[in-house]
């Protein structure tokens, strides 16, 4: 799933906002030391003064934001975990309920797209209802394939890693013509998943998802590999949003963007994974 909150776009409509209105207690644009005469005299100054505005978004704000985000998917992973039961020659018991967390995560990620400003009340939410579902979600695929969830853990830790790495080693760079591909990729996958769903809704299935042919490994790795290049405009987005001083709230904003881009490189390498061992 791509990030609609961590987009140029949204970006940009942030960055204008913060330009044009000086927020709760600013100085007015008007009367700010650099602007021009003001009712006819030139400014008043008293020397160098410290930026009035403190409250900016941050690089290590963010990491912290996300670490605390990650921690309350993971205690909530852990609910969903043993909400699943197993039985011997039956298969695990999903509760349907779990599902809930992939409609409020989803409800959560739009409405900080239009409401950034609540991002950290919605934030804790999102993480709290989607470790519910991919706790459980881990929990089936471990019963019938033991480790497979460390091993895709394991694996997601390692591409999270190796992504930062050639990010900040500029190996990687964001340009305008990587972003449209990378989103284009992305939303393809989307409409095609979306597609799937309604398919299975109606009685239909899709067996080129779950089965084991090569066609079906290769496109596996296809989406892990769109799901790792969405971290480098996760990335790029937390770093220039830093640099240009978006609102303090911001933090929490790419945060659980970063979390989603998280959640669905697992979730596929998790799919891969399954696959590969069951050929």
């Amino acid at each position: 799933m791509a990030n609609p909150i961590l987009n140029d776009k949204s970006f940009k409509e942030i960055d204008q906002a913060g330009a044009t209105s000086a927020g709760w207690a600013a100085p007015a644009a008007h009367t700010r030391a650099g602007s021009g005469q003001a009712y006819g005299s030139a400014p008043v100054t008293d020397g160098p003064i410290s930026d009035w505005n403190t409250q900016t978004m941050t690089v290590s704000g963010t990491a912290t934001a996300t670490g605390v985000l990650f921690v309350l998917m993971m205690a909530a992973a852990a609910v969903g975990w043993s909400a699943v039961t197993v039985n011997e020659g039956q298969g695990p018991q999903f509760p349907l309920w779990t599902l809930g967390g992939v409609l409020v995560g989803f409800v959560c990620v739009i409405a900080m797209r239009f409401k950034p400003q609540y991002a950290k009340v919605l934030g804790p939410i999102y993480a709290l209802a989607e470790g519910v579902f991919v706790g459980a979600i881990s929990h089936s695929y471990e019963s019938y394939q033991h480790g497979i969830v460390v091993q895709a853990a394991g694996a997601t830790v390692a591409v999270f890693a190796i992504m930062l790495f050639l990010y900040r080693t500029n190996i990687i760079k964001v340009t305008d013509r990587m972003r449209r591909i990378v989103v284009g990729a992305t939303l393809g996958i989307m409409v095609f998943y979306g597609i799937s769903m309604l398919i299975n809704l109606f009685g239909g299935s899709v067996g080129f998802l779950s089965d084991t042919s090569a066609m079906s490994i290769g496109f596996s790795f296809l989406v892990a590999g769109v799901a790792a290049f969405n971290l480098a405009l996760d990335f790029d987005f937390i770093e220039k949003g830093a640099k240009a001083g978006l609102p303090k709230q911001m933090e929490w904003v790419a945060a659980v963007g970063l979390l989603v881009t998280i959640v669905w490189l697992y979730l596929e390498i998790l799919r891969l994974l399954s696959k590969l061992d069951r050929r």
